[in-house]
């Protein structure tokens, strides 16, 4: 039987790697890179420097681009899909004053970057696993890793490495 323990970090020793104290349901603009469980290539393969998606890979790619139509306070920007592993730029909007005039309408809960990428993570798991038919297999690893965006040229230089990630494939030594 499985152990149903409460999570408490003095028994799991794990520490978060997000950035403490900050408010990642705030407006502001994040790198996000995620990894497959045990950095298995299961979306694609890189073929002359680009990536070629399986249908696992188009899996990803298109709960990726469903993404604001959960979220409307998210706008996606530069995504690639690599082997073992994604990397994306999400940007989250202040959506406290939407509407017409002086008039803030109604905006209902504010989500964040974490539930943003776990819903990320468990829409593409459900229907990988269906492809696969391995339910509740793991999918992606545990955690994954954030930036938070500083200004443009730190946008445009993590943009510039997003697009550039496949034809540097062979060139990364965790890929060998």
């Amino acid at each position: 039987m499985a152990d149903t323990a409460a999570y408490t970090a003095e028994i799991h020793h794990r520490r978060s790697i997000r950035l403490q104290g900050y408010d990642y349901a705030g407006a502001g603009a994040y790198f996000v890179t995620i990894c497959a469980h045990d950095h298995n290539s299961l979306f694609g393969e890189i073929v002359d420097g680009k990536i070629v998606l399986n249908n696992m890979g188009q899996v990803v790619l298109a709960c990726w681009n469903d993404l604001p139509h959960h979220y409307k306070n998210l706008e996606l920007d530069f995504f690639t899909i690599m082997p073992n592993h994604v990397h994306g730029i999400m940007a989250l909007l202040d959506t406290t004053f939407v509407g017409a005039g002086l008039k803030p309408a109604p905006t209902g809960k504010r989500h964040g970057l974490p539930e943003m990428v776990r819903a990320l993570k468990t829409f593409s798991s459900k229907r990988i696993n269906q492809i696969r038919k391995t339910p509740g297999m793991p999918v992606w690893q545990r955690n994954y890793y954030d930036h938070v965006i500083r200004d443009d040229d730190d946008l445009n230089r993590i943009r510039e490495y997003v697009i550039n990630n496949p034809a540097n494939w062979q060139e990364d030594e965790e890929n060998r």
